[in-house]
This record gives C-alpha cells, structure tokens and sequence, in this order.
C-alpha cells in the first residue's frame, strides 16, 4: 500500500465497496431471486422499484451483456440450481486485472449413511436405467407395487452439454417422485460397463456396443448420489443379476390390466426395488402338473442347468413309481430264445469277456493251398 499514490489507493479502496451480493433462496428459480444465474450463464440482477424503468427484460430484471461460465465444481453448481436449491451469489471487481468477477457458493450438507433398515422402514422406489429413459416404481416396505410406473425420458444424442443437461433434469424429477411418495430410499442397480463394451465380448454387435458405450453410468452413479444427498435420501445399489429377465417372468404379467400398461423396463424396476428391500424377486410359483405316467416333464436338453433337476415325483400309489422292479421270469433279451429261460437271467453268458465258454481251447483249421 506504501507504494501507491492517493488517486490509486482510493480507486482501490472504492472498487472493494463496489459489489452486489444475494444470499441463496432454496425453491426460488435457479436457487435466488435477486441475482439469477441460468444453466447457459446468463446472469440477470431483479432491480428495486426505484430502478425498475431501466429494466431490459421482464419482471423488471437486468440482463447482463455478458455470460459466465464456473470451471470449478461447475457440475455440482448445475446440479443444485436444476433441482432449485440455495446458491448465493457475489459480484465484485479485480482492480488489479481490470475485471469482474461472479462468485457462486453454497453450503455442503453433511453426509449421513442411514442405516439399511432405517433406509428400508417406509418402502423404496426401484430405478431401473436404461439407454433413454429412467423407470421407476413405488414398493412399499412389504415389497408390493404401489400405483403406476413412472418413466423419466432423457435424450442422449447431441453435444456433451445436452446430454448432460437432460441427465440432470431426469434425476431431478426422479428425486422430486420419491419425495412426494414418501420415501427415504432409492433402489438402483449398481452397473458397470467398463469391460462390457469391448468388441472382444460382444463381437459384431456394434448397435449394442454403441448403447451400452451411451449410458452415462459412472457420472449417473455419483450425480445421485451427490443430489440424493441434497434431499436427504439414501441410495441402495444392487446386483443387476437377472433383474430384467426374472421382473419380466414374474411381475409384468400380473401387474399389467385394462388401465395399466407394463412394460419390461418397468417390471424390472419393481424387481430391483424388491432386492433393495431385501425380498426375493421370484414368486412362489405352483408345482407343475404330474402327468399320467406320474413324474413331471424333464427339463430342456439346453436349459437343465437353469430349470434344475425333476422335484415332482409320483405318490406312493401312482403306478411306474422308481423302485426296485419285481423279477420277470423268461427272456430279458431278443437273442435268446424263448426256451432258455433258465439262462436268461444270467448274465455271465451274454457278452462277457472271459466267459468259462471262451476259456475252452480252440484250433483252426489249417486252409488248402489249392483246390
């Protein structure tokens, strides 16, 4: 300060006076009323009355010429004016580099894990994600289906900003459902598809490849939970392990009616939503009918690992019950005839090596070496 003059020293010391500042307002559009902030930058002040004639935009606002961009943190910065929550904002000027300068902030919440129990008492919303859309359905603490699914549609296609705008504003109406519903929880599946979209596992697949290259997992996976966090609830992730294939079996048939169509992705959330609760996905489903010769029908020669080994079996008094078969005197076998009953039952005559028969010496004849 020594070696300024007086005319630099009170332009510094005015340009320190020279700031606006607005503390965040939590439910107010973009998270403050009197300076707002877009997702784009725009930056717009709500002017008082008194100034209201030199408004450039509606609602008495000033829109400023210039637009602001936040490197730092600029992810969580979106993420909390999407879903409307407090940002406090601070312009000022830099009179060493001849700038200004906006300066977002906003507290952090402390993380608090719930207990999986605690997290479970009220139900959960089964999330299942797919390559456009998240669907969600509501299961309360017994693991039933309440209402309807939900779906919350998202486009993936376009630049990096677009994408990552509609995944937020997808999330953002996924944790304003499960608030409404009443619950602490959401039950997700823990993917990951690092090592699953090499050609060297799908092979010519390329359509495939290229859906499961789109889903944004790893950035969806810590933006919930940083947002959940927000709103002050838990996150349960899952084995994904059969959730679409034993969700579509088991629960869109039955959920489906005149008034409610299911879909597979939907069916796989109540799945999901069940294994978060802890309940078991599959149904207790009916033994299969006996039929008339009393054992139950094999499984598929290509499905026998998957279906199991034959459980049902014939009652005590069904006929061709496996035990031990009564002796049948007389032949077992076409090559005998019928009167060497006595021999047939031995087996030491028929196809034995070794047989005393065999043990007999024998001597070929010696062949004529001309006729």
């Amino acid at each position: 300060m020594a070696q300024l003059t007086e005319d630099e020293w009170r332009r510094r010391w005015e340009a320190e006076r020279w700031f606006l500042a607005a503390d965040g307002e939590s439910g107010k559009r973009f998270g403050n009323e009197t300076i707002r902030v877009a997702p784009d930058g725009e930056v717009s002040i709500k002017l008082p009355a008194p100034l209201a004639h030199l408004a450039n935009a509606r609602h008495g606002r000033y829109v400023l010429a210039s637009a602001v961009e936040f490197r730092h943190r600029g992810e969580e910065w979106r993420d909390r004016i999407a879903s409307n929550r407090a940002v406090a904002y601070r312009i000022h000027l830099d009179v060493a580099r001849g700038r200004w300068y906006l300066t977002a902030s906003w507290q952090r919440p402390v993380l608090k894990t719930l207990p999986l129990v605690t997290a479970r008492a009220q139900g959960m919303v089964g999330v299942d994600t797919n390559a456009d859309h998240f669907a969600a359905y509501r299961l309360d603490a017994h693991g039933n289906p309440i209402g309807a699914p939900h779906r919350f549609f998202y486009d993936l296609s376009g630049t990096a900003g677009h994408r990552d705008a509609q995944i937020r504003h997808a999330l953002t109406r996924l944790l304003h459902f499960t608030q409404r519903c009443g619950v602490r929880a959401i039950g997700i599946e823990d993917l990951d598809f690092a090592a699953e979209k090499t050609r060297e596992k799908h092979g010519r697949r390329k359509k495939f490849r290229q859906l499961i290259s789109g889903m944004p997992t790893g950035k969806l996976k810590a933006r919930l939970v940083s947002m959940a966090a927000e709103h002050g609830l838990a996150i349960v992730a899952v084995d994904p392990a059969y959730t679409s294939m034993w969700g579509d079996e088991h629960w869109r048939k039955p959920l489906t009616s005149t008034k409610r169509q299911m879909t597979r992705h939907d069916a796989a959330s109540v799945a999901i939503g069940r294994r978060a609760l802890g309940h078991p996905i599959r149904l207790g489903a009916p033994p299969r009918p006996l039929r008339h010769w009393g054992r139950a029908a094999p499984p598929h020669d290509d499905q026998s690992d998957r279906r199991g080994h034959r459980t049902v079996q014939a009652t005590s008094d069904g006929r061709g019950r496996e035990e031990t078969r009564p002796r049948i005197p007389g032949p077992r076998t076409r090559c005998v005839s019928p009167d060497c009953g006595a021999k047939a039952g031995d087996q030491c005559a028929q196809h034995r090596s070794e047989h005393t028969a065999e043990q007999q010496p024998w001597q070929q004849d010696s062949l004529p070496l001309s006729l």
